[in-house]
């Protein structure tokens, strides 16, 4: 019996169960944060989903087979930043839920603009949503493209697809999907994705560890850096704890759920139980890379790492069940960073004003879904590595942490929207530079650390520009 067909037919059929109640639904406040209703469980399942989910797993599990754990750096990082969200999560949700925001994007939008959103200088409110909701989609093309490269490089084991047909296969579905059905979609499905997720951990990569390392003790014949977690460097460690825990505060998904927790309590529970919950699997995903390290050297695509892992260890039924839960697993980034593009794309990049009835875009929202989402999968068949793909989408979202913390923490902030503007245009301008000079010279300078000049780049000018602001006025 070909069991892989079998576990993706159910599967799909799921899928489609859960995408048809949505179809008729015309309620904007479920397509767009589920009705400001999810309770705790389901919020921190599907935080966690997308957290850990197919492309973050694969990308960590390959990462962990080129660097070891260095890759854990990352995990460590965001834990302290869900730390941080905490202290946020609960005053995010309110202003959310009275203010009828959507999005960070039009958050960031609204707090800089102000009350009238043609007010003050008149370039900036036509330029400053422009350039948020323009980099924040940068940022998650990228994240979207890598669980469409970790999909298509499952479904070319699985079914022995050409790389190009797997990545347009898999691309398809999540576009459809996440077009019918928004947020209120994409947390059924994530819920059901994270249980798989710990099922394949427990009785597939944790035995898989532990056996090819023969109890962690073969772990001492890899390089020394894999082990100490220096093989990027150790200015890259620092950086992710300095520089990239501040992300979870500016990232458009969580946000996205937070403005969806049923009441700020939940936000807070879930923020932090959600940071305590992710490191185990930014542990064990690299662990699985090292041990195809140990067992079958270094020669192999990094992408395909995970595969041959499952290969290794899973009888064909359980292989087949778990190719099946970790193209569930993509799925359930994948539907989540595509909503949020296409919703920042419609709602935000024009300043709409924030009370604008959120039901006259929901088509345009789904329109722009289809579009994004096979811009997404070009952005996959033109850069098919998992690994960068994913340090550049994280990385970039730094830039935007100095002018959140400056509008999470002062009551007026519309006097600074120049300084606003230019932080986050030239760190997104220094944060690309970087990494591609990284791409083209890796001996001069590693690409995966162009986050760090970027944030320092982003707080130098906004407290630059405020500073001289207040000189202008005294």
């Amino acid at each position: 019996m070909n069991w892989l067909l079998f576990w993706m037919t159910i599967y799909l059929i799921v899928v489609i169960v859960l995408a048809m109640r949505h179809l008729r639904s015309n309620n904007p406040e479920t397509y767009l944060v589920n009705n400001r209703q999810t309770r705790l469980i389901p919020l921190v399942f599907t935080t966690l989903a997308t957290f850990v989910g197919g492309g973050t797993s694969i990308g960590l599990i390959a990462m962990g087979y080129i660097s070891g754990f260095a890759a854990v750096g990352i995990g460590i990082a965001y834990v302290a930043g869900f730390m941080l969200m905490l202290r946020y999560a609960g005053k995010i949700r309110d202003e959310g839920a009275r203010d009828w925001i959507y999005s960070f994007p039009q958050y960031l939008i609204g707090r800089f603009l102000g009350k009238n959103v043609n007010g003050g200088n008149r370039n900036f409110g036509r330029l400053f949503p422009v350039i948020v909701s323009g980099v924040n989609s940068f940022i998650f093309f990228f994240l979207l493209a890598a669980q469409f490269v970790g999909m298509a490089s499952l479904l070319k084991f699985g079914f022995g697809l050409g790389y190009q047909s797997a990545a347009i296969i898999s691309a398809v579905v999540v576009i459809v999907y996440t077009a019918i059905s928004g947020l209120s979609g994409v947390i059924y499905t994530d819920v059901i994705q994270f249980v798989v997720i710990l099922l394949l951990l427990f009785f597939i990569f944790l035995p898989g560890i532990w056996s090819d390392t023969e109890q962690l003790s073969r772990l001492n014949e890899l390089p020394e850096e894999m082990l100490n977690g220096s093989y990027y460097g150790w200015i890259f460690l620092i950086g992710l704890l300095l520089f990239l825990s501040p992300s979870v505060l500016v990232r458009m998904d969580i946000w996205q759920r937070m403005l969806a927790a049923a009441d700020a309590r939940t936000a807070k529970q879930a923020s932090f139980w959600s940071g305590i919950g992710m490191l185990p699997f930014y542990i064990i995903f690299p662990l699985v890379g090292m041990s195809v390290r140990l067992m079958a050297g270094g020669e192999l695509n990094p992408n395909d790492v995970t595969y041959h892992f499952l290969e290794l260890h899973g009888t064909p039924f359980f292989l087949a069940f778990a190719v099946t839960g970790l193209l569930a697993a993509l799925m359930s980034s994948g539907d989540s960073f595509l909503n949020i593009i296409a919703i920042s794309a419609v709602r935000d990049f024009g300043g709409k004003n924030q009370h604008d009835d959120p039901a006259k875009n929901q088509v345009k929202i789904r329109v722009m879904t289809l579009i994004l989402g096979f811009v997404a999968l070009l952005i996959a068949l033109w850069l098919p590595d998992i690994v960068d793909l994913m340090v550049v989408g994280i990385g970039t979202i730094v830039i935007f942490v100095p002018v959140t913390l400056l509008a999470l923490n002062r009551k007026e902030v519309s006097q600074f929207q120049l300084s606003a503007l230019w932080s986050v245009g030239l760190a997104f301008v220094v944060n690309v530079g970087f990494f591609f000079w990284g791409v083209i010279s890796p001996e001069q300078f590693e690409p995966k650390s162009s986050f760090i000049p970027a944030f320092i780049v982003a707080a130098l000018v906004l407290l630059i520009g405020i500073r001289i602001q207040k000189k202008a006025v005294n």
